[in-house]
């Protein structure tokens, strides 16, 4: 008896759901929007006044990282640092946004794209070169939580100056 109510339970919960509107989203032809606060992919951003990179080849992204994928290899130029070499290792990201957070110039960027697509190991290991196009590619998908951004929002707020005592007025001694 028991196998009977069961199947005929899960008769009812078909047909009730025979007649309902799917909910998949036909991927290429339709795309959902993604969240404000999405990331996917990692760009290195370029100073839009001079050209120049913003990165200074100062090592904080790759030490913070939990992974130990981002590679970089700093250089001394006329000015000041910047970074000769800096290779980023998709392949075990786990997209924590660490590196974006500790950048002092806001270099590394997360981009809201979700469709770059690799098809072998070595299209998954950003250069420098495909992180500086990715800035260029996917420019009004830059998220606006840049470094600065993020370390603004967990800055503590500081407390309210306390209002100074009045200075009391001193009792007069009597004189005799």
């Amino acid at each position: 008896m028991g196998i009977v109510k069961e199947t005929l339970d899960s008769l009812v919960i078909t047909l009730k759901n025979l007649a309902r509107k799917p909910v998949t989203v036909q991927y290429p032809r339709e795309r959902r929007t993604m969240p404000e606060r999405f990331r996917g992919v990692f760009a290195l951003t370029t100073n839009p006044e001079t050209g120049e990179e913003n990165c200074i080849g100062c090592r904080l992204c790759q030490n913070i990282c939990p992974s130990q994928i981002i590679t970089v290899i700093p250089e001394k130029r006329e000015k000041r640092s910047y970074a000769k070499d800096f290779t980023l290792d998709m392949n075990a990201c786990i997209f924590c946004g660490l590196c974006v957070q500790v950048c002092p110039t806001d270099a590394i960027v997360m981009v809201r794209a979700n469709d770059e697509v690799g098809y072998s190991r070595e299209d998954l290991f950003l250069t420098k070169e495909k992180l500086l196009a990715n800035e260029k590619k996917y420019q009004d998908l830059i998220s606006p939580m840049t470094g600065s951004v993020l370390r603004n929002m967990q800055t503590p707020p500081r407390p309210a100056p306390r209002p100074r005592p009045k200075p009391q007025p001193k009792p007069e001694e009597k004189k005799e």
